[in-house]
């Protein structure tokens, strides 16, 4: 059935209308504002340390409340590393969509590229699990992460075979290979040896390594 055209006017007030006011209590605020805490924590240290090496004593202690308490947020410790996840793939797509007035597809690849660096060398990028780590199972069964890592996959997918039709990118190339070179970037360690050196700016670095992924190492 073809959809109907109502006047914009109408559709605004049916809105207003309609939609019931949700209101939130104190209670679920505060407890919504506890578990941002908890993922802000849990995202940093995932940055700094990976998955394995964090612990579930040190987040409750960094936010600063007992154990049990996290426990009644979060029941396992891949709980809360999966809710980190999710957050940056959230954070992630909520760049992607900002995008949509950006014509070239390249110029699109390549300002998410430049986005996750950014976030890698602030210290906010959460290190992918090892292939046999309990949260890699546990973010495969995970709804939201799963949707979302799908959502970005296919729109970045369509990127690329759009800017490889316009012979922006090497045509040879399965979109796949360039797909996992882009998300590679989430966790490339030659952003955080340049950095350790305290020589370069983030920009600078950022620059190197947008060079070095889209343009290769040799001379043309």
């Amino acid at each position: 059935m073809p959809p109907l055209n109502l006047p914009d006017n109408l559709c605004m007030s049916a809105t207003v209308k309609d939609a019931p006011v949700k209101k939130t209590s104190f209670r679920q605020h505060m407890q919504q504002a506890r578990e941002e805490a908890i993922v802000r924590v849990v995202n940093r240290l995932l940055a700094e340390k990976g998955f394995d090496a964090m612990t579930v004593d040190e987040v409750a202690a960094e936010v600063g409340i007992a154990k049990a308490s996290l426990y009644r947020h979060f029941p396992s410790k891949e709980d809360l590393a999966a809710a980190a996840m999710v957050k940056a793939m959230q954070q992630a797509m909520d760049f992607i969509d900002t995008l949509h007035t950006v014509v070239c597809p390249l110029a699109r690849l390549q300002a998410v590229a430049r986005w996750t660096m950014k976030v890698q060398l602030a210290g906010e990028m959460p290190s992918l699990p090892s292939e046999n780590s309990s949260l890699r199972a546990t973010l495969t069964s995970h709804t939201a992460y799963v949707d979302l890592l799908l959502r970005i996959s296919e729109t970045l997918g369509g990127w690329i075979e759009a800017a490889q039709d316009e012979q922006k990118l090497a045509k040879q190339l399965p979109p796949i290979v360039v797909l996992y070179t882009l998300y590679a970037r989430a966790c490339d360690p030659v952003l955080g040896f340049l950095k350790a050196t305290g020589q370069f700016t983030d920009q600078q670095i950022i620059d190197w390594v947008m060079q070095t992924c889209f343009e290769g190492l040799r001379t043309r």
